[in-house]
């Protein structure tokens, strides 16, 4: 007992409050020899140390065996890519094809600010893998104008009508609108109200965006 010194109580106490909060290794201490300090998992094959053969041999996160070629078809443009199975389509969009107009929000589908138009319908896209749309067509805020061409018409309105503050919200409340007018959902406010429910705005400018939305329809037509 004289020997021991604040560092090797420390030390000692942390081992065993380790081995404590963690059941499924057991330090075979009572086994003579090498194996005495060889943990044995639980519930796995009891001749192989830290488990079986075949979960030492199961590839990990971001090992080969999570990753998938696919192809992506945004804007109207083919993406050759390979990526982690899990990965949603606004990282894709944002970490791979660097197309950051897409904004991640809450990253869990309550506010609406990673909206994307996928084969013509509202998708949040922080919640939608990459691997289950390929092929699919999807629609940014990038590609509903032309580069150096004209403004949607509901791009347009929304400058019109002063309807965004902050505009970390507008790229998803625009993909929002034009998917709202060809729905068929603009013909009153309530309407345009409902059916914008999903897309919030921090800055609360809903007002200039019901406005916006009846501005554009009139160019754009509803269904």
């Amino acid at each position: 007992m004289a020997n021991m010194t604040r560092r090797s109580v420390i030390t000692a106490g942390a081992a065993a409050a380790g081995a404590a909060m963690n059941p499924a290794l057991l330090l075979a201490g009572d086994l003579a020899g090498d194996n005495a300090a060889r943990p044995v998992r639980v519930g796995g094959d009891a001749t192989q140390p830290g488990g079986s053969a075949a979960e030492d041999a199961a590839p990990g996160v971001g090992e080969s065996g999570n990753s998938a070629r696919m192809r992506l078809l945004v804007n109207g443009r083919e993406n050759a890519l390979e990526l982690d199975r899990r990965t949603t389509v606004l990282d894709a969009l944002r970490e791979h094809l660097l197309l950051t107009g897409t904004k991640k929000g809450c990253d869990q589908g309550q506010c609406g600010a990673c909206t994307v138009l996928i084969r013509g319908e509202r998708v949040l896209s922080c919640l939608t893998l990459a691997v289950a749309v390929q092929g699919a067509p999807i629609d940014t805020i990038e590609g509903l104008s032309p580069v150096g061409g004209p403004l949607h018409p509901m791009q347009q309105a929304f400058i019109d009508q002063d309807a965004f503050q902050c505009g970390y919200c507008t790229p998803g409340q625009i993909l929002s609108a034009v998917a709202c007018v060809k729905e068929g959902h603009a013909h009153t406010d309530a309407d345009i109200r409902e059916s914008m429910s999903g897309n919030l705005c921090r800055c609360a400018a809903y007002p200039n965006i019901v406005a916006a939305i009846k501005q554009a329809r009139g160019s754009m037509g509803s269904a």
